[in-house]
């Protein structure tokens, strides 16, 4: 399990903090990439810009996408991601704060995987790590 990585799509440090806070409680020690924005997201996916030269072909095992980033947001990311052949199969967790009705249905309808909203208690953002990192890292074989 611990060779299968994480990307972390996430503009918030205190939130990138807390998930990798987290993910070390539940002892998932998957390595975890983590990208700003949309842009450094998909740079480092397609292998370009800092992430030049980067072999391709070792995909991360789930993205855990934020939606409101600057640049380019996570549902822009999310319509990169499933139109692109090397990148269209990827499973992607939406990871939010967002309950807006809107983001839910935008975010299925573009490819997400699964839709969870942040929440705001420690302990409860704890146990639904421990239950994303059981289903997408143990149970669930990706293409």
């Amino acid at each position: 399990m611990k060779n299968k990585k994480i990307l972390l799509v996430e503009d918030n440090s205190d939130d990138v903090k807390l998930t990798l806070r987290a993910l070390k409680k539940n002892r998932i020690m998957n390595e975890v990439i983590i990208a700003q924005d949309g842009v450094e997201a998909l740079d480092y996916l397609l292998g370009r810009g800092k992430f030049a030269g980067r072999d391709t072909s070792r995909t991360p095992q789930v993205i855990l996408l934020d939606l409101k980033m600057p640049r380019m947001d996570g549902l822009e990311l999310l319509h990169h991601i499933r139109a692109n052949d090397m990148t269209r199969l990827l499973p992607v967790v939406v990871l939010t704060t967002s309950s807006e009705d809107r983001d839910k249905i935008e975010s299925y309808k573009l490819g997400a995987n699964s839709y969870i909203r942040k929440p705001v208690d420690f302990t409860q953002f704890v146990e639904a790590v421990q239950q994303l990192g059981l289903y997408w890292l143990v149970l669930n074989e990706a293409p």
